[in-house]
């Protein structure tokens, strides 16, 4: 176990230490903004700096559609067409799937539609699907969406799971009694990965086995998780999965989305699905005939032709998770970041800041989400100071800044920058 200490020496110790220190290079951080020295770039929960190969690759494919126009589908290494197929197998490794359970193809609240239209099937004695109250705009939206689309009111059909206590946090045995609580009435259970607010890691393993017990689909919406934590979908069984690939994956802002399906369902024919021709075999898609062969695969839920450059740009991301190791020899650097976080900010300013973050960090990721305590500081001028001063982040009402130390770019140095900043711009920001 480490011992911590704030003298600022013991930063510089773990980067001496860190077997990850090269991959920062990788990847070209953002400026500071006029007045600060330095920028620390904290908001890889929003959107990942840009890696450096990214410039390369999509240059690249500009080059060859200049060179090749229409030919570029085809001729390369690889063509367009089959540029997705590249990047299957390092995002399996990525999420824990097999190579036929994963798919690249469009954003990520488009596929959780093309998702729910195959496995949130309502009837009129099944018809609930269950979301965390504080649930995503996004996920919320697309769920009342979907129930609609079906002919039932979310009023019923839409069931919310919360922490206890009006707290932030859930607790598994809370979230198992709210699917128990529906049973029979439940058709869909869809959770996040990681929450977005709290950073909480959710207990996948235990809500799949909940959801499948009372005869429930489960999805789990990745968009935290990915490229953040390790995962096991195909292990852990889960129905359905789609994340964004912009976070934690650096494939820049937008990057193209990934889908994952169990292989128990991906060559169910019986599966309503919305097609496409990109869905159709390879083999008979420029057969041009009206009757859809589908991919046995994943891949048959890939209505368009993929996008080259958001494509180009999410392989050099990848690449740097593979050359580091991937995810799983990311987590250890990861837990220790976070954990000399908590160590500063208990030391340092105990009393002004509190993580809703869980302190086991099994359940928490990359991201702290730290609340200003106390009704004397404003919190919003602290996160515009400690901006200021060249921190990117992101502020959350009422009064919550996340950071996120990412351990391929951020070092321990900056963390021990970051709460120095933090610790001024309180005492500056003070009402009384």
């Amino acid at each position: 176990m480490t011992e911590w200490s704030t003298d600022p020496a013991m930063a510089a110790s773990l980067d001496a230490a860190d077997e990850f220190s090269s991959f920062r290079a990788r990847f070209e951080l953002p400026p500071p903004p006029k007045g600060a020295t330095e920028s620390i770039y904290f908001v890889g929960n929003s959107l990942g700096p840009m890696p450096t190969k990214a410039r390369e690759y999509i240059n690249r494919e500009l080059d060859r559609w200049a060179m090749l126009g229409v030919k570029g589908h085809f001729e390369g290494a690889p063509g367009w067409a089959d540029y997705h197929k590249i990047l299957i197998d390092p995002l399996c490794r990525m999420v824990g799937a097999l190579p036929h359970e994963v798919a690249v193809m469009n954003t990520l609240t488009v596929n959780l539609h093309n998702l729910l239209v195959s496995f949130y099937r309502p009837i009129a004695e099944r018809h609930k699907i269950l979301i965390e109250e504080h649930a995503f705009p996004s996920d919320h939206f697309a769920v009342e969406s979907q129930i609609r689309l079906h002919g039932f009111d979310p009023a019923d059909s839409l069931v919310t799971v919360k922490p206890r206590d009006g707290g932030e946090l859930f607790h598994v045995d809370d979230i198992v009694a709210a699917i128990e609580e529906h049973g029979d009435s439940l058709a869909t259970v869809l959770l996040p990965g990681v929450q977005y607010y709290t950073g909480q890691v959710m207990p996948i393993d235990e809500i799949v086995r909940a959801g499948h017990a009372v005869g429930a689909t489960v999805g789990i919406d990745l968009a935290h998780s990915v490229g953040n934590v390790p995962l096991t979908l195909h292990d852990s069984a889960v129905d359905f999965a789609t994340w964004c690939s912009y976070k934690y994956v650096n494939s820049s802002p937008g990057g193209i989305s990934g889908v994952y399906v169990h292989e128990r369902h991906v060559n169910d024919q019986s599966l309503p699905k919305l097609t496409g021709w990109w869905g159709n075999r390879m083999e008979t898609r420029f057969a041009m005939q009206n009757s859809f062969d589908p991919y046995p695969t994943a891949e048959s839920w890939a209505a368009s032709n993929g996008t080259a450059l958001p494509m180009a740009a999410l392989r050099a991301s990848l690449e740097v998770f593979d050359d580091a190791g991937g995810v799983v020899a990311l987590r250890a650097k990861s837990k220790k970041q976070t954990a000399y976080l908590l160590y500063l900010l208990d030391e340092l300013l105990d009393g002004d800041v509190k993580s809703l973050t869980p302190r086991d960090p099994e359940q928490r990721g990359c991201q702290l989400s730290l609340e200003i305590i106390p009704d004397d500081i404003d919190g919003r001028a602290v996160f515009d100071a400690i901006e200021a001063a060249g921190v990117f982040c992101d502020w959350r009402f009422p009064n919550v800044i996340r950071v996120a130390p990412t351990p391929l770019f951020n070092t321990f140095g900056e963390i021990r920058r970051f709460v120095d900043l933090l610790a001024n711009a309180i005492a500056a920001n003070r009402t009384v």
